[in-house]
């Protein structure tokens, strides 16, 4: 593991984040826990629930692309909805299929997807198309492909916010430049938010949402000094903190949004 660092590609607007490159060993590793069943039989995500009953009725057959352990295919089936996981971590699909066998999680690439055009009602990402350095193109047209025509697809990612625009106007970050060393390491970008929406526009996708959020994270992520206290606030379950934590998101997250919501319906 090296340190994380992070680079502005000033030519195409965007964070590169240098770390460990997420390769499905990587995610293997990330995703291995001794409560893993625990994890993934999760009955209560507001995130996740609020968005999908908005757009789609129970009984509707998602996808999720990308889905890690499964905890939201398990969360999803558990709230009345038809859902199949997709990842390409195989130890981790493996892993799945032994201890939650009542859940459909298959092996698989987002890029590539072995499923019939206008098969889903819904599509959840969550944090997925940043990890491809040569870029989410085929991941945004198999999305569309396999959504039915009115299908909601509900992606997350991280984002430039209007801080990360800041500090790249000041020259904050170092220039990124493509060398091998670096590209062995690359993790994930922060990605211009507009530049997703004209992208996804162009395959024919209309925009419903963009809701920015996870201020507090964005903030303590940028803050250099007073990230170590941040970090310790981030990660407290201290009632009075977690208070701080949450009333500091509100406030910040027009400002410091780490990830961005996009939800956007196939014409």
């Amino acid at each position: 593991m090296i340190k994380e660092n992070r680079y502005y590609d000033k030519k195409n607007n965007r964070l590169v984040y240098i770390n460990n490159k997420a390769t499905n060993e990587y995610w293997d590793e990330h995703w291995e826990n001794d409560n893993f069943e625990k994890l993934v039989r999760i009955k209560s995500n507001k995130f996740i629930e609020t968005n999908t009953n908005k757009y789609l009725k129970k009984g509707d057959k998602i996808l999720e692309g990308g889905c890690g352990r499964g905890q939201n295919v398990y969360l999803l089936q558990h709230i009345g909805y038809e859902c199949i996981g997709l990842d390409y971590a195989k130890n981790t699909v493996e892993l799945i299929n032994k201890k939650i066998p009542e859940i459909d999680v298959r092996l698989g690439d987002v890029r590539n997807l072995k499923f019939e055009d206008n098969s889903f009602d819904g599509y959840w990402s969550l944090g997925v198309i940043e990890h491809f350095y040569n870029g989410y193109d085929d991941i945004a047209n198999e999305m569309y492909r396999v959504l039915k025509l009115g299908g909601v697809l509900f992606m997350t990612v991280p984002t430039m916010s209007n801080m990360r625009f800041l500090k790249a106007k000041l020259n904050l970050y170092p220039n990124w430049n493509e060398d091998k060393k670096k590209l062995d390491c690359f993790y994930q970008f922060a990605l211009d938010p507009k530049k997703i929406v004209s992208t996804f526009e162009e395959i024919g996708f209309e925009v419903l949402e963009i809701k920015p959020y996870d201020g507090f994270k964005g903030l303590k992520d940028e803050m250099g000094l007073l990230k170590p206290l941040l970090q310790k606030i981030y990660e407290s379950d201290n009632l009075l903190l977690r208070v701080i934590r949450k009333s500091i998101d509100i406030i910040v997250k027009p400002f410091s949004s780490h990830m961005t919501l996009f939800i956007l319906r196939k014409k």
